[in-house]
């Protein structure tokens, strides 16, 4: 199956730093692919190239098989590729509709003349988007910071599946998180791959690649040095790939 988001020998330098080096890595509808590797390996600056916060300095990014020009992050948002960072970018003083629709806002003309926002259309929008997610939330009209940390990235994951995301990346989305809301997380993510998404996550947490992951791919020292089908390694390999005790090797 073709790959929905290929990057293909990418390249970035900040100086005579090279921080992420010739890596190639891909994702398919409806596969989860896991990024994995110790700090300072290259995972933000790859995400960022293909989120448009970077541009690369060699290499290309494919969305379908076709080159891509993937200059800003509404390059990337209209590409259908969407980016969930730790931070949620959330307005918290906004409630769950307006969120999803935060930017990119719903009007309406009153008195012919004046457009305000249309708040009851963006709630019945946000809603089905919840229901299509099997996301519950007690009221719509709870602020965000009234919300529970898994809440708040259902809600964030609902606003990138409302804007029609095709590739949806998620940096660290169980961190800071309880057990009980880790496995909410975790469920979304199942439910993404169950709705033709395909998903990349970052993680630190093993638990969680092994639960909803398909492939991984380990970064050390900017440079892609394995890749795995999940079923098919142990985490102890994993981690020395991460570490490097472990050659490269299997790729898949």
């Amino acid at each position: 199956m073709e790959y929905l988001l290929e990057t293909r020998e990418i390249t970035k330098r900040f100086g005579g730093l090279t921080a992420v080096d010739k890596v190639s890595i891909g994702v398919r509808p409806g596969e989860v692919l896991a990024l994995l590797g110790d700090n300072g390996a290259g995972k933000s600056t790859l995400i960022k190239m293909i989120s448009g916060v970077y541009r690369p300095d060699e290499g290309e990014i494919l969305i379908g098989g076709k080159k891509a020009d993937i200059g800003s992050p509404m390059d990337a948002l209209a590409a259908g590729i969407e980016t969930i960072y730790q931070d949620l970018a959330l307005a918290e003083n906004l409630d769950v509709g307006a969120n999803i629709f935060l930017g990119r806002e719903r009007m309406k003309r009153k008195l012919g003349i004046l457009r305000v926002l249309d708040d009851a259309v963006m709630a019945s929008e946000a809603q089905t988007v919840l229901d299509r997610l099997d996301i519950h939330i007690p009221s719509l009209k709870s602020t965000i910071k009234t919300l529970s940390g898994g809440q708040r990235q259902a809600v964030a994951i609902s606003r990138s599946i409302y804007w029609d995301a095709k590739v949806l990346i998620m940096d660290e989305p169980t961190a800071a998180l309880g057990i009980a809301e880790q496995r909410k997380v975790l469920s979304l993510v199942k439910t993404l791959k169950e709705q033709g998404i395909g998903v990349i996550i970052i993680s630190h947490q093993m638990y969680d690649v092994f639960e909803v992951a398909d492939r991984l791919a380990v970064m050390r020292r900017g440079v892609k040095v394995g890749e795995r089908i999940v079923k098919e390694t142990t985490p102890d390999e994993v981690v020395g790939l991460m570490v490097g005790a472990e050659t490269v090797g299997k790729k898949r």
